[in-house]
């Protein structure tokens, strides 16, 4: 039996968590990283998906790693 893992779901929903522990606003984040609200709004609802440069930059804003990120 194969088991896929949803690493789309993982990262959207992980983002959002993460975001909101550290107090920020989707507005607040996507100031950090440069990008309009309406980019971020997209990473995190899963309609798009940033860029690696863009993941390594959320990863150092919210000083978290990749395993928190995506569920590894």
């Amino acid at each position: 039996m194969k088991i896929e893992f949803d690493y789309k779901v993982a990262f959207k929903t992980n983002l959002k968590t993460i975001r909101e522990e550290r107090g920020l606003s989707q507005k607040d984040l996507a100031s950090k990283l440069n990008v309009p609200v309406s980019t971020y709004a997209n990473w995190e609802q899963g309609r798009r998906e940033p860029s690696i440069v863009d993941i390594f930059r959320i990863i150092e804003i919210l000083e978290i790693d990749a395993n928190e990120l995506f569920s590894l």
